[in-house]
C-alpha cells in the first residue's frame, strides 16, 4: 500500500504548506498509481488533469527559485543580474525580444531568476527526482499542483485575460499584453500572487522537458508561502532512497532520460556516465527481481 499522509506539514523547517497530502511509493507501479489514478476526466471519457510536476533529488528542498538561493542577501539585486545579462549576453540575445521572451533563455542558461521549472509529465519530474546519484542517499520527491486552483487569487486583469482565452496557463504574448514585466507585475495587486506560464518553443530543451514556469509577483515571496496563504492542495510523492534506481532504470527503458531532457552531447554523456556506473551494487545489493514491486 501506498504510505498517504493528509495533514499540514512543514517542508525544510519552513512555514507550513497548505492542504498537503503525502505518498510515498515503494516501487515503480506505486509511482504510476500515484500520478495516473486520478486523472480520467469522465466529462470527455479522456484521461486529461490540470496538473502539473516538479522533481527534486532531496525530498527536504523546499520551492526556492535560483535567485533566492543566490541572492538572499539583498533581492533588489534582481534589476541589476538581468539587467547585466542582456548587455553582456547581447551578441546572442540578439534574437529575442521581450522581456518574458528573454526570461525562459536565462533561466535556462542558469542566470539567478525568481523562476521555478515545472513540467506538464509526472514521469519528466520523475526523471529530475532520481538524475542525480550523488542523492541517492537521500529520499526524492515530485511537487504535484493543479493550477486552475491558483486562477481566482490573481488580479482581474489576468483573470479576465485567462477567461477571454479559455486558458489556464498564460502564453508569453498574454503576459506582454498585461504585464510587460516585474514592475507592472507587481503593480496589479499589494497581495503577491503567483501565476504560471509556457516559454515559446525556442530552445529543445524547453520542448522535450513539456516545460512551463512558475513565477510569483513578490520576490520575497516563495511558492510555498502563497500555497499556504491561499490554502491551495498539493501534493508531494516521496521516492524513497531505496527504489530511486529501480524508478531510475524504468524511466530510462521508456526514454526519458538525459539523452532526451537535456538534447546534445553534454546529455548524451550525461547519459552514458550514469549507464555505466556501478550503482547496483551500490544501491540494489539488498533487492532481489522477487522482491520488486511488492
Amino acid at each position: 500500500m501506498n504510505g498517504i499522509i493528509y495533514n499540514r506539514m512543514r517542508v525544510n523547517g519552513g512555514a507550513p504548506v497548505g492542504e498537503l497530502r503525502e505518498i510515498v511509493v515503494h516501487s515503480w507501479d506505486e509511482l504510476q498509481s500515484a500520478v495516473f489514478d486520478d486523472v480520467w476526466d469522465d466529462k470527455i471519457m479522456r484521461y486529461r488533469d490540470n496538473c502539473i510536476y516538479r522533481g527534486a533529488s532531496d525530498q527536504q528542498w523546499d520551492l526556492v527559485p535560483s535567485l533566492n538561493r543566490v541572492c538572499a542577501h539583498d533581492l533588489s539585486l534582481e534589476s541589476q543580474v538581468f539587467r547585466s545579462f542582456r548587455k553582456y549576453g547581447y551578441a546572442e540575445l540578439a534574437g529575442y525580444s521581450g522581456f518574458w521572451h528573454l526570461l525562459p533563455v536565462a533561466q535556462h542558461h542558469g542566470l539567478p531568476t525568481r523562476l521555478l521549472d515545472w513540467t506538464y509529465s509526472p514521469l519528466v519530474a520523475a526523471h529530475f527526482a532520481t538524475e542525480d546519484t550523488a542523492c541517492y542517499d537521500r529520499d526524492g520527491v515530485i511537487w504535484r499542483l493543479d493550477v486552475t486552483d491558483f486562477k481566482r487569487y490573481l488580479p482581474e486583469p489576468l483573470q479576465n485575460k485567462l477567461k477571454d482565452t479559455g486558458s489556464n496557463i498564460f502564453t508569453i504574448g498574454m503576459l506582454e499584453k498585461v504585464i510587460p514585466d516585474f514592475k507592472q507585475m507587481r503593480a496589479l495587486d499589494d497581495e503577491p500572487y503567483a501565476l504560471f506560464f509556457e516559454p515559446s518553443s525556442m530552445i529543445d530543451r524547453i520542448v522535450n522537458q513539456y516545460a512551463l514556469f512558475s513565477v510569483v509577483s513578490d520576490p520575497a515571496v516563495l511558492l510555498s508561502d502563497i500555497i499556504e496563504k491561499q490554502k491551495i492542495a498539493c501534493r508531494r510523492i516521496i521516492i524513497p532512497k531505496e527504489v530511486k534506481l529501480e524508478i531510475r532504470d524504468k524511466l530510462d527503458y521508456i526514454n526519458i532520460s538525459e539523452r532526451m531532457i537535456y538534447p546534445g552531447l553534454d546529455g548524451v554523456c550525461r547519459w552514458i556516465t550514469r549507464r555505466y556506473s556501478a550503482l547496483g551494487p551500490l544501491y540494489n545489493q539488498l533487492r532481489s527481481p522477487d522482491s520488486q514491486g511488492e
